[in-house]
């Protein structure tokens, strides 16, 4: 069997990925809100995606994917399939597959996550010294 290159199929396909390379765009169609200027205290608990803008202390599971405004602020140990982060977080996150780190998050926290993207600018070191980037040269395990 032949296949022919169709270059309107690749641009779609290119398409498609770069849409699926984001994970607002998977955070689904119904999630649960933590609005701006709200504040929850104790343990929180969803099967679906959760978008917080204001602020909560507590542990939390998150059976979609966490998405974090730069208002949010969210204190204690956090467990989620996957996350885009643009406020603070003090505690612990564990991320099943991808978190994403805006250039305006702040995290003092444990991190495991699979996979992590920053954004460009996100990383500052405080005592002045500049960010060190490197290729890695060692054999995965």
């Amino acid at each position: 069997m032949t296949r022919h290159y169709d270059p309107a199929q690749a641009t779609e396909l290119r398409m498609t990925e770069t849409l699926k390379r984001r994970l607002m765009d998977q955070i689904g169609d119904s999630p649960t809100f933590v609005a701006e200027g709200s504040r929850v205290t104790g343990d929180f608990e969803t099967s679906g995606p959760l978008v917080v803008c204001g602020a909560i202390r507590g542990d939390g599971r998150i059976g979609g994917a966490l998405r974090m405004a730069a208002t949010a602020q969210w204190e204690g140990e956090i467990h989620t399939r996957a996350a885009v982060i643009a406020g603070k977080i003090t505690g612990k996150l564990v991320v099943e597959d991808k978190l994403e780190v805006g250039m305006t998050a702040v995290i003092r926290a444990d991190i495991v996550a699979r996979s992590i993207a920053v954004a460009r600018g996100a990383i500052t070191v405080t005592r002045g010294e500049p960010v060190m980037q490197f290729e890695e040269k060692r054999a995965t395990r």
